[in-house]
């Protein structure tokens, strides 16, 4: 097997730098997201969107995003990180400006298809790059840092995703990202010098590609048509792709997934299914916070990223430290209780009712984000920690691949709940008892999902810390 060396010390970054590029990318993918959650309502009533439709939009991206992801990471492990990672931003670039400009509901989804594709191509690759750069006793470290920059974006993208579309309407979360977005280029052209293709010469799956994808999109868009039977049949035809595509990659010599390092190492294994549900219980919940905090308590864009900014800046604190403690206390105990104190947020969550005072969904979010802060960093450093060098990339697109089919499923689940609760109409004063039960609905959902993720991070063994 022909592998590529690592880069020549004249050749190789300096690790600031990296960190640098990782932490900022890191931020701006989720202060997007976080931020276009709040100026949901207002561009649901600007293109006319139902509840449905209105949930495809942080759908497409997340759908887009675990399409590309797998494959990402393995054709960045061959071609080159660097290469991807830079394919992936401009792609973004041009895709963001699509979102500022679209006028309907079909282009704006189809420019966030395109965020999430280059969105995939970011992500699968800088976690690996900053891994490979830095030495395993300080991975837990860097990795919270990383973690951080992603709580502080989703910190940051109510509380000014609030202020920009009170301001400046809907359009200016995207508008926002085009100078971020090329800072960032500049930081990678001139700063990042060497490639990293540790899988140089090997080949990519195309039967597994084309199998995953079709499966992911068959089941969400069938989800998306639930109650219908129509819908429930393409759900269930999706899973069997699903289930082929697992077979495929156990027969086949060079897998988009190794079926093999989830059979044998237990760590990586069990680490990467804790993630799964961890993210499939979470993600939704600011989705659902911040349609509710606007239609039922009434509050404005940004009185509602004021609210909203509480969990995300709990996380953007304690995800260092929660990585400093995995990188000499190991990381199962750590993320264990993490995943057990968000699931009593989210128990506490699904109390909310129409005269909730405001103190009582802060001190949710409190809760709620302390969990998360626990489990992230020290989970993620268990997952890179399990494998060699030259399966960085491949882990680094599976820990983002757990996190968007976690996120997937969770606004799946949010999507058939308000499909069966709400339907396809625009959510109101009117009609908000009912998205106030699926509201509900939801976040005891989302609580049973961790407490099944509690066994799986027991699961994973005790790993020796670095």
């Amino acid at each position: 097997m022909q592998t590529h060396p690592t880069p020549t010390q004249t050749q190789t970054p300096r690790p600031n730098t990296v960190l640098a590029i990782a932490t900022l990318s890191s931020f701006i993918n989720p202060f997007m997201l976080s931020a276009l959650n709040v100026a949901l309502p207002a561009l649901s009533s600007e293109l006319q969107l139902d509840a449905v439709t209105l949930s495809w939009v942080p759908t497409s991206f997340l759908l887009a995003s675990a399409v590309v992801l797998v494959p990402a990471g393995r054709i960045g492990d061959i071609v080159g990180r660097k290469r991807i990672f830079q394919i992936g931003l401009n792609l973004f670039l041009v895709a963001t400006l699509g979102c500022a400009l679209a006028g309907s509901a079909p282009v704006l989804i189809a420019a966030r298809v395109g965020q999430g594709c280059g969105a995939a191509l970011m992500m699968a690759t800088s976690l690996a790059i900053l891994t490979a750069v830095f030495p395993p006793r300080e991975r837990g470290r860097v990795i919270g840092i990383t973690v951080a920059a992603v709580y502080v974006g989703l910190s940051a993208g109510p509380f000014l995703g609030g202020m920009l579309t009170q301001q400046w309407g809907w359009r200016s979360v995207f508008w926002v990202y085009l100078p971020l977005g090329v800072l960032l280029q500049l930081l990678v052209s001139t700063r990042l010098r060497g490639e990293w293709a540790d899988a140089r010469g090997e080949a990519v799956d195309g039967v597994g590609t084309l199998l995953y994808a079709v499966s992911l999109v068959t089941v969400m868009y069938g989800i998306s048509r639930i109650p219908s039977w129509r819908g429930a049949g393409l759900a269930v035809i999706g899973l069997v792709l699903f289930g082929l595509f697992v077979g495929w990659q156990g027969r086949c010599r060079q897998p988009l997934v190794s079926i093999e390092l989830f059979r044998r190492n237990r760590q990586f294994a069990f680490s990467s299914l804790a993630a799964l549900f961890n993210y499939s219980a979470t993600f939704s919940v600011v989705f659902l916070l911040s349609l509710y905090l606007q239609y039922v308590h009434g509050l404005s864009p940004r009185e509602a990223g004021t609210v909203l900014v509480a969990q995300p800046l709990t996380m953007a604190f304690l995800s260092p430290v929660a990585g400093r403690l995995s990188d000499t206390r190991g990381s199962r105990a750590i993320a264990t209780i993490g995943m057990g104190l968000t699931g009593g947020g989210l128990l506490l969550l699904a109390l909310l009712g129409s005269e909730t005072g405001l103190i009582y969904i802060i001190a949710c979010a409190l809760f709620l984000g302390t969990g998360l802060a626990l489990f992230s960093s020290p989970n993620m450093s268990a997952i890179m920690g399990a494998v060699e060098r030259r399966q960085y990339g491949l882990a680094s697109g599976t820990v983002s691949t757990m996190r968007l089919l976690g996120q997937m499923l969770s606004m799946g689940i949010a999507t058939t709940v308000m499909a069966v609760l709400v339907g396809r109409e625009a959510i109101s004063m009117e009609n908000h008892e009912g998205f106030l039960r699926a509201m509900r609905i939801c976040f005891v959902i989302s609580a049973v999902l961790c407490g099944l993720g509690i066994p799986a991070s027991l699961a994973r063994g005790r790993a020796d810390p670095r």
